[in-house]
């Protein structure tokens, strides 16, 4: 991964604006929608069972996010999800909260096991729970770093065959026997709701244009986290943050990639 790679996918979507289809939870709708205008792709927001298999029909990639769940969202999420599938465009997985109650829990593992997702992103806590039935999470936050859900993402990984990508302190992306950890960001970032669920939006963006999905998703956390630097360098707290963020992404360019670019890869 490198500064040319990640601005080779940037300078695609800027260019073709994929449509990126999300079923997502309304508490972080319009920070997603508007972060994924900002580096340059079309989010649209469909979770009515009666359409998302024919809104999936036309996107290039699809993100899925059970953060707030109810009957009817959990079966449009299973249905565009193998309309996806079917057309044989990505599907990217945020387990917000899995292990933290029964239904989200059970709802992530039907997802996996009914949908094949390309790329699971989420924290160490979540990724953990997906791996491992007896994991815990507290609430939607996690307990567990990145670095200590290694294990458990490989597991995931192996057992699934796909991306996993573990936000952190240091961001930690995997596929089968390589591994990239990106050491980008901002503490500040933590205190804004929704930056995690906006890594998956961005995720489902690179994944449209970029087909290996170990470097979609590696190339989304270094864009997110890199923004966060940057926005987070004339913010006055997480509000302002927020706001910068959003033109960082609009207006983010190579050199500054280059710059601030922090990436290890092991294959």
């Amino acid at each position: 991964m490198t500064a040319d790679s990640i601005w080779e996918d940037i300078s695609k979507i800027r260019k073709d604006g994929p449509l990126v289809h999300n079923i997502t939870n309304y508490v972080v709708m319009n920070t997603t929608a508007n972060a994924l205008l900002a580096i340059g792709a079309s989010p649209v927001m469909a979770h009515a069972l009666e359409e998302v298999e024919e809104m999936a029909g036309l996107a290039s990639a699809l993100v899925l996010n059970i953060g707030t769940l109810s009957g009817p969202w959990i079966e449009a999420m299973l249905s565009a999800g193998n309309a996806a599938n079917r057309k044989g465009i990505p599907v990217i997985f945020d387990p917000v909260g899995a292990g933290a109650t029964t239904l989200r829990t059970d709802t992530a593992h039907k997802i996996l096991q009914t949908v094949g997702p390309a790329i699971i992103r989420g924290n160490g806590s979540e990724i953990y729970a997906l791996a491992r039935a007896e994991g815990v999470t507290k609430g939607v936050d996690s307990t567990m770093g990145a670095e200590a859900a290694l294990s458990a993402a490989r597991e995931l990984s192996a057992g699934l065959e796909c991306t996993v990508s573990v936000s952190g302190d240091s961001d930690v992306i995997i596929r089968g026997d390589k591994t990239i950890k990106v050491r980008n960001g901002h503490p500040m970032m933590a205190r804004v709701t929704g930056l995690g669920c906006t890594a998956s939006a961005l995720t489902g963006a690179f994944s449209a244009v970029n087909p290996d999905p170990l470097n979609a998703a590696a190339h989304a956390m270094a864009v997110l986290g890199i923004a966060g630097q940057i926005a987070a360098e004339d913010a006055e707290g997480p509000g302002t943050l927020q706001l910068n963020l959003l033109d960082v992404l609009y207006r983010l360019t190579r050199s500054q990639i280059a710059e601030h670019l922090r990436c290890e890869e092991d294959a």
